[in-house]
């Protein structure tokens, strides 16, 4: 079970930048909450290779089509990645239980974002989730699925780096500086700002940018 840390708590945890949160209990709970985020982002990166080469060599996709739905793909992740870190992952902890859930799912993260083991989903976790992607994205877009399945699970590897990168590397000198300081804000000066990770877009159409200071 959860370690019981009390709602309010579990609310705005202040960042620590050393050590991990004990989630759980049992042992074996505990360690499937730890990964290195090399294993998440290769089942990703596989799940995208093998659908586009699927719908290729299938003759299921066409190469210019291929390439649009990739395209029309990694946007869609975009958005997602934007929603469910607004919503679901930010959700509002009006009940011990929504407190608990914020907290597992993303507030420790807020509490420990240097613990680089939770900066990626445990691998069971990704299975399950690129298997549910396949299936939903079958269902409604038929064989163009492949196409966007691709484009999607490599916008969600290119996800899982950059935000590895944002936590664990210092900012670079050139125009990539930008997303460690979105990001940084996020983490330390506006919570209900700047959701996006690996691009800045979507806050910019739903006006969620950080306030800039002088």
């Amino acid at each position: 079970m959860p370690t019981s840390a009390s709602p309010s708590a579990l609310l705005t945890p202040r960042p620590k930048h050393k050590g991990s949160a004990q989630l759980f209990k049992n042992p074996l709970l505990e360690r499937l909450t730890h990964t290195h985020f090399a294993l998440p982002v290769a089942i990703f990166l596989s799940t995208a290779g093998v659908s586009l080469y699927f719908g290729l060599t299938r003759s299921l996709l066409t190469g210019l089509a291929a390439f649009g739905l990739f395209l029309a793909g990694l946007l869609l992740f975009t958005l997602a990645e934007y929603l469910m870190h607004r919503f679901v992952y930010h959700l509002a902890t009006t009940t011990p239980g929504r407190a608990r859930f914020q907290y597992t799912m993303h507030g420790v993260h807020h509490e420990y974002p240097k613990d680089k083991t939770r900066l990626a989903m445990p691998p069971i976790l990704t299975v399950f989730v690129a298997s549910l992607l396949f299936f939903i994205f079958r269902f409604v877009f038929g064989h163009q699925a492949l196409g966007l399945l691709s484009g999607f699970t490599f916008g969600y590897a290119c996800y899982l780096f950059v935000h590895y990168a944002l936590h664990m590397y210092a900012p670079p000198k050139n125009v990539l500086k930008r997303l460690w300081h979105h990001h940084a804000m996020h983490h330390y000066t506006q919570e209900a700002a700047a959701f996006g990770v690996s691009t800045t877009l979507w806050d910019q159409v739903f006006r969620t940018m950080p306030r800039q200071r002088r």
